[in-house]
């Protein structure tokens, strides 16, 4: 009677935790996409079209608080509804980017963080997230870049050094350094351990 009991109460437990890992995981989703709207500008006037904006910062700290996997569905997630409504102008092609480069900052961050949850290694997360990030975006700029603006490769391979390259590493570095101020302050309430 007792074990019957027990496991009844185990399971409403984590019937309970994962009711409120899916309503955090959409709260910040929801978070990120009116992040995208409300805050973006041009971080280099030489590139007016490349925009900065916070919508990797909800989707960082959902990665840490739940996992690589849960940072995964939440960037698909997040991207698929950002591109068919707030950055409609990028297309599919905008889709595919955001979920290539942002899927990998958070499965390697992710994966790194949830061996050790320290501060350090928090750190060292982000750094080689934002690396794997901006690796991401090079890749899919020689890919797709070609196709959704119609520029030859050479004038892609010359925006490289001067443009894409230092972009991406101050966009995802100040994403991953905003996640690094704000995840062990929000951490509890995604968890209910407030």
């Amino acid at each position: 009677m007792e074990q019957v009991i027990n496991n009844n109460v185990t399971r409403k437990t984590k019937a309970k935790r994962s009711t409120r890992t899916m309503v955090s995981l959409a709260m910040l989703g929801a978070i990120s996409i009116i992040l995208v709207s409300v805050v973006h500008f041009p971080l280099m006037p030489a590139a007016a079209f490349l925009e900065y904006d916070p919508a990797d910062v909800p989707i960082l700290i959902g990665t840490f608080a739940f996992g690589p996997v849960a940072g995964l569905l939440l960037t698909v997630v997040v991207s698929i509804l950002q591109g068919l409504t707030v950055s409609s102008g990028a297309g599919i092609i905008g889709i595919v980017m955001h979920i290539f480069a942002t899927g990998a900052c958070v499965l390697v961050a992710g994966n790194i963080y949830r061996k050790h949850k320290t501060r350090k290694v928090a750190f060292i997360a982000c750094i080689a997230g934002a690396l794997t990030q901006t690796v991401a975006m090079i890749i899919m700029n020689l890919i797709l870049t070609p196709l959704f603006m119609g520029a030859p490769l050479e004038v892609v391979l010359g925006m490289m050094v001067p443009i894409i390259i230092p972009f991406n590493l101050l966009k995802a570095g100040i994403n991953c350094g905003i996640t690094l101020v704000l995840y062990k302050s929000l951490s509890p309430i995604l968890k209910g351990k407030h």
